[in-house]
């Protein structure tokens, strides 16, 4: 079989953009990459899906309550998860959006048909109805009820910890009761199908067992969806459109579906363990329904927590990927990320293991190991990395420990138990580490007579360096390319992973005359407060400024300023005057004015809104404002000053010469009104 006949179909669930994703929100996507970089590294033809689920009554609602439309919102939403990708250099193929034309189509198409063949049928649904989770509840599966006076259920709290109302509304069903028995077939006959084995036997104990209820698949009290073609009124429930987009993006009920018949089945769904229900029964039954194969993998991985639970921005208890990146670099990041989650189990994110494992692992293990090879390199053999002419009497077995590791990180990969590939990387370095100690090349270095062994001794540590600098591909982005130039073999980022073998060094390579650390050493205390100080404030980590005035991408122009469908007021006009709470995300001077500060700021809106203010000789350190809450007028009409865009005005307070901001309370949230 040749490179090009092999193929790989690997997706991540499609995010609701009802917020920004967090580091536990980018996990999905994080995984899938990896594993999309492995299987190209492999030599397979890839395609790797991610995108946006971009309908349902939340999204109309956040919509309504910014006074902007539905699609409006979830465009700005969707530019942002793109740039969030791309900041994290994700390697997708293809990006679905629920709202895109030809979604909306075969959507529609596949619920006619499965109405007519008889698996959707009209009804009346009610029941209790979580809008924050999109998913209907018996009142057996709610963790809490409200009751009247009289022992009347009026309410409850989701297994989720959201609210639930009672829903009453005409609606179409799916008989899932005709699938319950071909799917545990299925089960059955695929046991790789669901990863980890033990969600299996949740589906099967906690939903089919005890009988699977027709699944209502339609809703009237809402518009923002894909109408029903042959019953307007209605439009299609959220899971039933979202999960189609596995297949839709492929060319599924298009006329070119080239794309749909290679790589369909898909290889590996990735999802987290929240949504496991939908993609284990729903999907594989509405599959069956259309007479399509089915995945051969479900993977669900478990939540990134806190030591507090799990993480909520409600809670305070945020990271975002950005703050990490913009502090510690990709690498570190995705690293830490890949590193500590272990298959299906929730893993806990605290500053302490950030920080020890950038220490410990990256800068103390590996870096250092870098830095002494090319240092004694340079020191031993004028910087040119030596041919093994002999063997040192701790050679074979360093050889044979290193082969095993990578064995076992190959099959860790195709099993997709990143932690423990990444142990097995680790362990090699520690092994290389190791074998240093014992050849003690310095010693050897002493007698010109053992100048061959000494030469085994670099080499092995280069070939070493080399098979790790290849097995973190999939992981880290630019290290590896660090590694390798460093080496002097730039031309080894051009290897496939299922080439890659012990002794494959290139004869006469030089390596750098200096080389300088990759995973500089992190000061422990400095870097744990900044952390907590992030998961404490949420996006409030302002000293390498996440955020940036000068950032090309930020278009303030394109900002849906709350208060712009009220009316606009001049300067000397304040009687209908919208003041609201501001944080500040950056602040620069603006060039050619000895006047005026450039301020990013959050106000609660769907984007950052820009104000200049000519306050800079009042705030000489004016980065001290920096995370600091402003009171704006939010409606004041925007106006070009010095080439920008100023997006209402900064209130200040003055007293003779002494002229200040008017700050809002540290706790009160961005874009509250002041009254």
């Amino acid at each position: 079989m040749t490179h090009t006949e092999k193929t790989f179909y690997i997706t991540t669930p499609i995010y609701y953009p009802s917020g920004r994703l967090h580091i536990g929100n980018s996990y999905s996507t994080l995984v899938s990459d990896a594993m999309a970089r492995y299987k190209r590294l492999m030599g397979y033809d890839v395609y790797f899906l991610t995108g946006t689920d971009e309908h349902g009554q939340k999204i109309e609602q956040k919509a309504a309550d910014l006074g902007i439309e539905p699609q409006a919102y979830v465009d700005g939403m969707a530019a942002d998860i793109k740039a969030l990708w791309e900041k994290l250099k994700i390697s997708n193929d293809g990006f679905v959006r629920t709202s895109d034309d030809y979604h909306q189509k075969a959507v529609q198409d596949i619920f006619e048909r499965l109405l007519a063949q008889g698996d959707i049928y009209l009804g009346e649904y009610e029941g209790w109805y979580s809008v924050s989770d999109e998913e209907y509840f018996t009142e057996t599966q709610l963790s809490e009820v409200f009751k009247d006076e009289n022992g009347k259920v009026i309410g409850g709290i989701a297994p989720t910890g959201n609210k639930v109302e009672l829903v009453k509304e005409e609606s179409y069903f799916f008989k899932l009761s005709n699938y319950t028995d071909r799917l545990l077939e299925y089960y059955d006959q695929h046991p790789d199908f669901i990863t980890p084995a033990f969600r299996k036997t949740e589906m099967v104990n906690n939903f089919i067992k005890p009988g699977l209820e027709d699944l209502a698949v339609s809703r009237t009290s809402f518009t923002w969806g894909i109408p029903v073609k042959s019953n307007p009124k209605h439009v299609v429930y959220v899971w039933i459109d979202a999960l189609s987009n596995y297949i839709t993006k492929l060319g599924y009920g298009n006329d070119h579906q080239d794309i749909m018949d290679k790589f369909w089945p898909a290889d590996v769904q990735v999802i987290g363990k929240d949504i496991s229900r939908f993609h284990m029964i729903y999907w594989p039954i509405l599959l069956m329904a259309l007479d399509l194969p089915l995945p051969k993998k479900i993977y669900a991985h478990g939540w990134i927590v806190m030591k507090d639970g799990k993480m909520s921005k409600s809670r305070g208890n945020v990271i975002y990927p950005e703050t990490l990146i913009d502090r510690y670099g990709l690498d570190v990041t995705r690293f830490y990320l890949l590193r500590e989650m272990s298959q299906g189990n929730d893993t806990v994110f605290t500053p302490e293991d950030f920080v020890n494992r950038a220490n410990f692992e990256l800068a103390n293990d590996l870096g250092n190991l870098l830095n002494r090879t090319v240092a004694m390199m340079n020191k031993y053999f004028d910087g040119q990395v030596p041919q093994a002419k002999v063997s040192t009497d701790f050679d074979q077995d360093f050889e044979a420990y290193l082969a095993d590791e990578m064995t076992a990180y190959f099959e860790s990969m195709e099993s997709m138990t990143f932690d423990q590939a990444l142990d097995h990387v680790m362990h090699m370095v520690s092994r290389t580490n190791k074998y240093i100690d014992e050849t003690t090349p310095w010693v050897l270095a002493k007698d010109p007579d053992l100048k061959d062994q000494l030469g085994a001794v670099m080499y092995h540590l280069a070939e070493a360096l080399r098979l790790v600098a290849n097995l973190l591909r999939p992981f880290m982005l630019e290290s590896p390319e660090k590694i390798f130039q460093q080496l002097g073999i730039e031309s080894e980022t051009n290897r496939q992973l299922d080439d890659l073998a012990w002794g494959q060094f290139p004869e006469s390579a030089q390596v750098v005359k200096k080389g300088e650390p990759i995973f500089p050493r992190l000061d422990v205390e400095a870097e744990i407060a900044y952390i907590q100080t992030a998961m404490n404030g949420g996006s409030n980590i302002v000293n390498d400024q996440a955020y940036s005035v000068d950032d090309e991408n930020w278009q303030p122009e394109a900002t849906q300023l709350l208060g712009e469908d009220q009316k606009e007021i001049q300067y000397d006009d304040f009687i209908a005057v919208n003041l609201k709470v501001a944080e500040v995300l950056d602040v620069a001077p603006v060039k050619g004015s000895n006047k005026l500060l450039r301020f990013r700021l959050d106000a609660g809106e769907n984007g950052h809104r820009q104000i200049l203010s000519g306050m800079a000789k009042y705030y000489p350190d004016y980065q001290a404002l920096i995370g600091k809450k402003l009171v704006i007028v939010a409606n004041l009409a925007p106006r070009k000053m010095m080439g920008f865009i100023s997006q209402g005005m900064i209130l200040t307070a003055e007293s003779g010469k002494n002229v200040k901001f008017v700050f809002a309370p540290d706790d009160a949230d961005n874009g509250s009104s002041v009254e």
